[in-house]
């Protein structure tokens, strides 16, 4: 084994495996450039977490990336679950793994390609998520790059995105998937065996013959059904002993199908089309050669879920993780269907509130179709994730506007029986909540 490499590069630095092997390498003493198309304020660790829009940089540029910071490691996680507005299976997946090669060649330099992927067999590929890493596969293999391809499986992380996100919540509530899918194979890997892996192969020569071009499967050996993967998120949640009612395979479907409409407006559900796909097809592979070869014993479920009890913060993201969801949908109908109804369904009723209270006539018409049309703007700036936090901040400052307006021109509108001014306070308040549930990572 030679010495640590002292220049690596780790594409999709802001992801669930990339951001902790970013950190990991670090602390392990190695020099990481952490590249990632946008990182939160909180992923920026160090001068060398960077933000590029890689996904766009031709072969030639990729080259110069490389050379400027003289790379001896490529990590690449880059990755996207389904073909949608900003995300291309083809263009992630395939095309720029091909580029990457290209530059890796013209680099001049001899870099090892380690590659995250996928597990399973090709036969068993329908979706454009796996043909598009096979074919990224393909590529790595036949081209003569010192390369190891690594397959885990479900993986087990301190944080929590889109899948294991949507597990933990799982089992925070009594609700299980469908029986069929309960029971599809899910074998799982510590994220933490995911780095020490790519960590031994960086400290590894180059010209090493027995690592140069490998493809493992990392995940526990032990069978486990994705069932008892909930089930050991619901121990550490205490939650094991509440009893729980299977979804009808219907509404997982539908679920899946407003995921891929809410994936149309720049969210990320976990719950699609694709993701219902994998899911079927299940978690397996044979991680007997990487354990081999590695000497790492990967941790059982158990280990990894099972040694501490789930903190408050844990709990709190489980339980309002599909709620954040229901407080957006809520939120875009409330402000979309009060603007409609004001606007079409009862015009002359919302004109004659300004009307009876003194309003000049000459504003009344324009004041009720601008109230209306921008109450339907408020809407539509929520349904976009990029907007949402705009429209947030919107709703809220047109809520007070309300509030303070009717203060001061319709004051008995405080008092009336069904209260509307007074459950706007409780409607800001909950804008104000999905404000501050807005980030992803």
């Amino acid at each position: 084994m030679g010495e640590p490499s002292q220049n690596n590069l780790l594409l999709g630095a802001s992801g669930l495996i990339g951001r902790f092997v970013t950190d990991d390498l670090r602390a392990r003493g190695f020099r990481v450039v952490g590249i990632a198309r946008s990182l939160s304020p909180a992923q920026k660790m160090s001068p060398l977490d960077l933000e590029l829009p890689i996904l766009s940089l031709d072969a030639a540029a990729l080259t110069r990336l490389l050379r400027e910071h003289a790379i001896d490691i490529v990590v690449n996680c880059l990755g996207v679950l389904q073909d949608g507005p900003g995300s291309d299976t083809n263009a992630v997946h395939r095309d720029f793994v091909a580029r990457l090669l290209q530059a890796i060649h013209a680099s001049g330099r001899a870099i090892r390609l380690v590659h995250i992927s996928i597990p399973g067999i090709a036969e068993d590929d329908r979706t454009a998520f796996a043909t598009t890493k096979r074919e990224a596969e393909r590529l790595i293999a036949a081209s003569g790059i010192p390369h190891a391809i690594l397959r885990p499986g479900f993986v087990v992380a301190p944080a929590a995105y889109g899948g294991s996100a949507m597990l933990r919540a799982l089992a925070a509530f009594p609700l299980d998937l469908p029986e069929k899918e309960m029971a599809t194979p899910f074998q799982p890997v510590a994220v933490e065996d995911i780095a020490a892996t790519i960590a031994w192969l960086a400290a590894r020569d180059i010209g090493d013959a027995s690592v140069k071009s490998v493809t493992w499967d990392l995940m526990q050996k032990q069978p486990i059904t994705m069932a008892g993967v909930i089930r050991q998120f619901r121990v550490a949640f205490g939650t094991a002993d509440w009893p729980h009612v299977a979804m009808p395979a219907f509404l997982l479907a539908s679920s899946a199908w407003l995921g891929d409409l809410a994936s149309r407006l720049r969210w990320m559900p976990p719950l699609r089309t694709t993701a219902i796909a994998e899911l079927r097809r299940g978690v397996t592979g044979d991680p007997s050669a990487w354990m081999s070869a590695t000497g790492i014993t990967p941790k059982a479920l158990s280990e990894t879920i099972g040694r501490h009890p789930a903190t408050i913060q844990d709990k709190w993201f489980a339980r309002l993780y599909l709620v954040k969801a229901l407080i957006i949908a809520s939120l875009v109908v409330f402000w979309l269907v009060s603007g409609f109804i004001a606007l079409f369904v009862s015009y002359r009723a919302a004109a004659g509130i300004l009307t009876t209270h003194g309003f000049p006539p000459a504003l009344v018409d324009p004041v009720t179709i601008g109230t209306s049309l921008m109450d339907m703007s408020i809407g539509v700036l929520i349904a976009f994730r990029r907007t949402c936090a705009i429209g947030l901040i919107a709703g809220m400052t047109a809520s007070l506007g309300y509030m303070f307006g009717a203060a001061i021109l319709t004051p008995d509108l405080w008092i009336e029986p069904l209260g509307a001014l007074v459950k706007t306070g409780p409607a800001i308040v909950l804008m104000l909540v999905a404000l501050l549930m807005l980030d992803n990572r």
